[in-house]
């Protein structure tokens, strides 16, 4: 029996739960592959080995060449290996490796938001109608009317990695981005409301085109050579087009949103802020992004202790705190954060 057939006759190690010593056979999505040489000039490969519960390290030490001109990153693996601890982390030590060419179920390797996506939908959609502004929404429904470009927005990530990088991540973090919107327009009476609210509906929609996400998520040439900033800003004129009487000024200002919100040049930014709603958006949107990324990246973390491993984005280690502190305050918390709401918001609005 070959490698392919065994690993099809058994269950699937979900890579949440591979701890030292188990034996590791599946098959495994490569999202980065590298070539290097040990001191003594012998070749191995590092590998990154994903499904939608996590990513793992993995090393192949014999025949790594003749292995490595077998795949490339973004394909299913095949391997059998074991699993060992190196510098507090997991990781494979693979004996066998075979590229799977077999048809392969995309649910296997690909995480998707925990929220329910039509439920999305429907709250984004009830945040148009919000829209005084005839112009804006009349814009913001061409693109709900929009039957494939909505098929997409429901299913991609908002990112390849860090926050929302699963399927309908865009779609969570654009809700996530509007209804931060309303609360902080109802917070600063000065910003035009309409206006803050599709540009957070309108912001990462490039994203559609920018990546693909059939069963890796990796940029599309578009997304390298554009961006999904730029390609947003044509989908938005795309649509403009069609809508003679929209407002010049209008729409450059919609433009401005779309292109400043990472804020910074250092950041992907074509543009920096240039009035209250787009400081605004770039504020929402870098919170939103911040939160879901470093929560993530707590819950992942299999250091031991009250540190996680160092993280090379923010260039930190983070601090998880004392679990027992947490679950002994849990009760409480609830209670209070229900006394609060009740004062917030009514009732009949929750």
């Amino acid at each position: 029996m070959d490698i392919e057939q065994k690993a099809r006759q058994t269950p699937h190690i979900w890579i949440k739960d591979i701890q030292e010593t188990v034996r590791v056979e599946g098959d495994y999505l490569v999202t980065s592959k590298t070539v290097s040489q040990t001191r003594q000039g012998n070749t191995f490969l590092t590998l990154t080995l994903a499904d939608r519960t996590g990513a793992v390290e993995a090393r192949v030490w014999d025949r790594a060449e003749e292995i490595s001109t077998q795949f490339k990153e973004g394909d299913i693996v095949t391997i059998t290996g074991q699993a060992s601890t190196y510098r507090n982390q997991i990781q494979i030590q693979i004996h066998e490796l075979v590229q799977n060419k077999s048809p392969v179920d995309p649910a296997i390797f690909q995480e998707s938001t925990p929220k329910d996506v039509p439920e999305m939908f429907s709250e984004l959609k009830d945040l148009t109608y919000r829209i005084e502004n005839r112009h804006l929404r009349t814009l913001i429904e061409s693109f709900m009317a929009d039957h494939e470009f909505i098929l997409q927005f429901k299913k991609a990530p908002a990112a390849k990695t860090f926050h929302h990088s699963y399927r309908g991540g865009l779609l969570e973090h654009t809700l996530s981005v509007s209804q931060m919107a309303v609360l902080v327009t109802e917070h600063y009476p000065d910003l035009d409301g309409d206006l803050l609210l599709s540009g957070a509906i309108l912001h990462d929609i490039g994203k559609i085109d920018e990546l693909n996400f059939k069963v890796n998520i990796d940029y599309s040439d578009k997304g390298r050579l554009l961006g999904h900033i730029v390609l947003g800003v044509l989908m938005v004129e795309e649509k403009l087009r069609t809508l003679k009487d929209f407002p010049s000024e209008l729409a450059l200002r919609l433009k401005h949103l779309i292109l400043s919100h990472h804020g910074e040049f250092d950041l992907g930014s074509p543009k920096r802020p240039k009035f209250l709603e787009a400081f605004a958006l770039h504020l929402i949107d870098d919170m939103d992004a911040k939160i879901n990324g470093l929560s993530r990246f707590l819950k992942d973390d299999r250091q031991e202790g009250l540190w996680t491993v160092f993280n090379t984005l923010f260039q930190r280690y983070l601090f998880k705190g004392d679990s027992s502190v947490k679950a002994g305050n849990k009760g409480k918390d609830i209670d209070d954060r229900q006394q609060g709401q009740r004062h917030l918001f009514p009732v009949h609005d929750r």
